[in-house]
C-alpha cells in the first residue's frame, strides 16, 4: 500500500448533483455536452481551508440517469462536461496538492451499455445470465431492472476493468473508489488490481462494503481500505438513541480492523441521511469528535460541514435530497451552522497535528448511555474525547490530558466538567 494515504483526509461530492445536472430525465450516449464540471474548481480552496486534501469524486462517466449506470467508462458524462473540463479540474486540484479519487462502478452497467445492446451468444461474455430464444435475460443488480451485472468470471471482463482503471490513472487520478465492492467476488479484484498496481503502484484502492469479514475481504481482494458503515452506525445510533454503549462497542470493534487495514471513515454519504438530520445540528460536533480522533481514513461529505440537513428515502429519487445543487461558490452559501464549520476546521486541524491517529487504537475509559471518554493513544501523546449527550451536566475522567483543544468542556482537578450536551477534545 502507498504512503500517501495515511496523510489525506477527503471531501466525498456527488458531481451530477452538486453542479445541478437533470438525473431523472436521463441521458442519450450522444447528448450535447454541457460544461457543468468548472462549478467545482472554485471549491477546492475551501477543501483547502477545511483542512482536507483530497476530492472524493462520485459517479463522472456517461450514463443513463444517476451516474451508477454507466454506459462507457471511458468518457466524461455529458451533463457534467468533456475530457477537457475533467483534465483542468484534476490539473487544478494537483496545483493545491489534492488528491483525485474515482468512483469505479464495476459490478454493473446500465442497459443502455453498447456492450449489452450489442452482446451476441457467440461473443466473449461480458455479462451474467443466460441466453432464451436469442435474447440475453441477463441478471440485474440488488433488483435493479435497470443495473445489469457484469460477468465477473469472464476474462474480458477483467479486462476492461483493468484498462478503465489504467486509462484515468494515466490522466491523473490517484485511486479509486470501488462501488459494490461487496457484490463483486474476492477473486475479481485479486486478479484485477494486481495487474493495475504493475503501471501504478501508488494507486489506492478503496472498496465500498456494507457489512461481514472486513480483514478476510481485504487479505482476499487486496484492496488497501473498505467503507467503515459499523462505525458509522454506531456514531449515529449511539447519539440519537441515547445509547453511548453501542458507540462503544462499534469502536471495539473498530479497533480489531486495524491489524489488518485502516478503514475509509465517515458520519455521512451520498446514499445516507444527512449527520445533522439523524442527530441533529447540536450533537453534530460529537459526532465529528469521534470521527477524528478515531483511526482510519476520514471523508467529509460535501454540505455536511456547514450543517445541512436531509433525509434519505427509500423510493424513487429517494436520494435526491442528499444531493443538492451546490452554490457558485462558498462565498454565496447562506446556511452554514458556524459552529458546525468550525469544529470541522478545529477538529480536521488536530488531526493534521497528531498523524498518527491514523492507524493507533481507541480505548473506552468511561461509558454510560449519555456519556463516553474515550482516549487514543500512542507513546508519548494521547487525544481524549468527552461527550455528553444529556440534558444534565457531568463530571468525567479526563483520563491524563492537561488541555481542552475545542469544544465547550472545562479541566477541573483530572476531571472533564460538560454541560448538558456538552463535548470536549483534549490532548495529554
Amino acid at each position: 500500500m502507498p504512503e500517501w494515504p495515511e496523510h489525506v483526509m477527503w471531501w466525498h461530492v456527488y458531481p451530477l448533483g452538486f453542479v445541478g445536472a437533470p438525473i431523472r430525465d436521463g441521458v442519450q450516449p450522444d447528448a450535447d455536452v454541457v460544461h457543468r464540471l468548472d462549478r467545482l474548481e472554485p471549491w477546492l480552496d475551501h477543501v483547502i481551508g477545511l483542512g482536507l486534501n483530497g476530492l472524493l469524486l462520485g459517479p463522472v462517466f456517461a450514463s443513463e440517469t444517476h451516474g451508477y449506470d454507466t454506459v462507457d467508462h471511458f468518457r466524461i458524462d455529458p451533463r457534467l462536461g468533456d475530457d477537457t473540463d475533467i483534465d483542468r479540474l484534476l490539473s487544478s486540484a494537483r496545483e493545491r496538492g489534492i488528491r483525485v479519487l474515482f468512483d469505479g462502478v464495476f459490478n454493473h452497467v446500465g442497459r443502455a451499455h453498447p456492450a449489452f445492446r450489442e452482446a451476441t451468444e457467440d461473443a466473449p461474455p461480458l455479462f451474467r445470465g443466460r441466453w432464451e430464444h436469442g435474447r440475453l435475460e441477463a441478471e440485474v443488480f440488488e433488483g435493479h431492472d435497470a443495473l445489469v451485472a457484469l460477468d465477473h468470471s469472464s476474462p474480458a471482463v477483467a479486462d476492461l476493468v483493468v484498462e478503465v482503471m489504467c486509462h484515468w490513472l494515466e490522466r491523473g487520478i490517484d485511486g479509486w473508489r470501488l462501488d459494490a465492492a461487496y457484490a463483486v467476488p474476492p477473486a475479481f479484484w485479486a486478479d484485477v488490481l494486481p495487474r493495475v498496481r504493475e503501471r501504478f503502484p501508488e494507486a489506492w484502492f478503496l472498496g465500498e462494503v456494507i457489512h461481514g469479514d472486513g480483514p478476510g475481504l481485504v487479505r482476499a481482494s487486496t484492496m488497501d481500505s473498505l467503507t467503515q458503515y459499523e462505525l458509522w452506525q454506531g456514531i449515529w445510533h449511539g447519539i440519537s438513541d441515547a445509547n453511548l454503549f453501542e458507540l462503544s462497542h462499534a469502536i471495539e470493534r473498530h479497533d480489531a480492523l486495524l491489524a489488518t487495514f485502516a478503514p475509509q471513515t465517515f458520519v455521512g454519504n451520498h446514499d445516507v441521511t444527512r449527520i445533522a438530520s439523524a442527530v441533529g445540528r447540536a450533537a453534530v460536533p460529537h459526532a465529528l469528535a469521534v470521527l477524528f480522533t478515531v483511526a482510519g481514513t476520514p471523508s467529509v461529505y460535501a454540505g455536511d460541514e456547514y450543517g445541512w440537513t436531509a433525509r434519505k428515502e427509500e423510493r424513487e429519487g429517494g436520494d435526491d435530497a442528499v444531493r443538492p445543487e451546490f452554490p457558485a461558490s462558498p462565498d454565496a452559501v447562506e446556511d452554514a451552522d458556524a459552529r458546525i464549520l468550525e469544529a470541522h476546521r478545529a477538529l480536521i486541524a488536530l488531526r493534521r497535528r497528531k498523524p498518527w491517529l491514523w492507524r493507533a487504537h481507541t480505548d473506552v475509559v468511561e461509558v454510560a448511555n449519555a456519556s463516553i471518554v474515550l482516549r487514543t493513544a500512542v507513546e508519548g501523546d494521547a487525544v481524549v474525547v468527552a461527550l455528553n449527550i444529556g440534558d444534565e451536566p457531568v463530571s468525567l475522567p479526563a483520563a491524563d490530558a492537561r488541555t481542552v483543544v475545542t469544544g465547550d468542556g472545562t479541566l477541573v482537578e483530572g476531571r472533564v466538567e460538560l454541560g448538558p450536551r456538552g463535548w470536549a477534545v483534549l490532548e495529554g
